[in-house]
């Protein structure tokens, strides 16, 4: 009889750890973009080191996230949709649909204002994909136009604005 309550015992165990076990939070983090109202944008967009620094936010926000337990996912099935859709600051919303079909639950748009080559903002919003809420965002001004200065404006989001407090609910990782 004792075998046959430790095996009970054991396989309750084991269905209470597997009820428990919920896959981890899906997110996108699209690209950051630029939106330079400094006057110095010239015809064909950003400047390549621009460009390069928008990359590096947006690649350093996804292993931030990756490494709080998140499942970050790819955006390259959809990219064809997302280079259609941007400048995500103009589309109404639009990119919640390309979020869904990457199989998000959670979206992340972020978007640098360059005011000036010696002031720029970094902003983000973290958004249900299924409904567009918004649940949480956070602004940060940098002063120079760096990498360092970007990277340390986008280690202070996440730091403080993103994953402090902790996100519950449907955000939570």
């Amino acid at each position: 009889m004792s075998i046959l309550v430790r095996a009970s015992a054991l396989l309750l165990a084991s269905l209470c750890l597997l009820g428990s076990a919920q896959a981890a939070t899906r997110v996108v983090v699209f690209d950051f973009e630029l939106f330079d109202t400094s006057g110095e944008a010239g015809p064909g967009g950003p400047k390549p080191e621009e460009l390069r620094r928008l990359a590096l936010i947006s690649n350093d926000l996804r292993e931030r996230l990756a490494k709080a337990g998140y499942d970050v996912v790819d955006t390259k099935p959809q990219q064809a949709a997302i280079t259609d859709a941007q400048p995500f600051r103009n589309c109404n919303s639009c990119e919640l649909e390309i979020a869904r079909a990457l199989g998000a639950q959670i979206e992340i748009i972020g978007l640098v204002q360059k005011v000036s080559n010696l002031i720029l903002n970094i902003n983000f919003q973290l958004r249900d994909a299924e409904t567009g809420k918004v649940l949480r965002a956070g602004s940060v001004d940098i002063r120079n136009n760096t990498d360092e200065a970007w990277q340390r404006g986008i280690s202070y989001l996440v730091r403080n604005r993103l994953l402090d407090p902790p996100l519950t609910g449907k955000a939570a990782p």
